[in-house]
């Protein structure tokens, strides 16, 4: 992906270095190990999986202390934070463009990179559960290990890859904007949970289309994308499907269970907002056997 002299976005906290403690009440840790455990089994990079902590009752009440760490960062690191500020300043041009066409302001979320935990409205979470937004706030969290993470554990890698991966978290932002992220999470509060695990799938699927939309008209507007881009995020799309992760963390799948979508879900949303841009498009107005 060619971002040379692309500009970082300013909309970044840098937290790395810096612990954040937290103590549990009602609930326990044991119970936010246990949701992350089963979350992570079920899907892997769950957007929102510190939202479904707290709403399992399992922080309580939060205290949080943050102190502040020795900063030595190795290049590589640096390199993935510079990146990282690049791809989402791309995401803040190209979507400030596309809330303008529909007639909207489009707001930019924050985003938070951390080391090993970090505290956030939504909660306190561990790298464990991967990048997530949070709606409470409008910041997006990520560990920057989780990058090695996939590439050492799930064999996604490639600079696109990694672009998806923040640009998924950016398009649960766009949701909350538009409306849709609240509305999900409203009915996902009301009903039992095999059909709120539907929702969500339904949910994720539409950040991964947005994260496609993203790259369709950036591309249009930088000529970003070089060759075998697409087929990296297609391929990183693959391996994070809920049965493609379950398979492999358990030997079998439980499709009652899927929060994200299946591998081909995946790839068949990330790819359709690549190849379309097309904001009227949406996973909620499509039978399930179409999704």
């Amino acid at each position: 992906m060619r971002l040379d002299g692309r500009r970082e976005s300013n909309n970044v906290e840098d937290r790395r270095g810096m612990s954040a403690g937290a103590k549990a009440g009602i609930g326990g840790l044991g119970g936010i190990i246990m949701i992350a455990l089963i979350t992570l089994l079920s899907g892997g990079n769950i957007g929102d999986v510190v939202t479904n902590v707290v709403q399992n009752g399992g922080l309580g009440a939060v205290q949080e202390e943050q102190v502040e760490g020795q900063r030595e960062f190795t290049a590589e690191e640096e390199e993935l934070a510079k990146f990282s500020r690049q791809v989402l300043a791309a995401t803040e041009d190209v979507w400030t463009e596309v809330f303008q066409q529909m007639g909207r302001k489009y707001t930019p979320p924050t985003l938070v990179l951390f080391t090993n935990r970090v505290n956030s409205a939504c909660g306190s979470a561990s790298a464990a559960v991967g990048p997530f937004y949070c709606s409470g706030d409008q910041k997006l969290y990520i560990d920057l290990s989780f990058f090695t993470t996939m590439k050492r554990q799930l064999g996604a890698d490639g600079d696109f890859s990694y672009a998806y991966v923040i640009a998924h978290e950016v398009g649960h932002h766009v949701e909350n904007l538009l409306g849709s992220l609240g509305r999900a999470h409203s009915q996902m509060n009301q009903t039992d949970k095999v059909t709120a695990n539907k929702i969500s799938v339904r949910l994720e699927l539409l950040a991964d289309y947005y994260a496609g939309v993203w790259a369709h008209y950036d591309n249009q507007k930088y000529s970003s994308l070089e060759a075998g881009d697409v087929e990296e995020a297609i391929d990183c799309a693959q391996k994070i499907g809920d049965n493609y992760l379950q398979k492999k963390a358990q030997g079998y799948v439980q499709p009652e269970s899927f929060t994200h979508g299946t591998s081909a879900q995946r790839m068949k949303w990330l790819k359709l907002g690549i190849d379309t841009g097309n904001m009227n498009t949406t996973t909620f107005n499509v039978p399930e056997s179409q999704l």
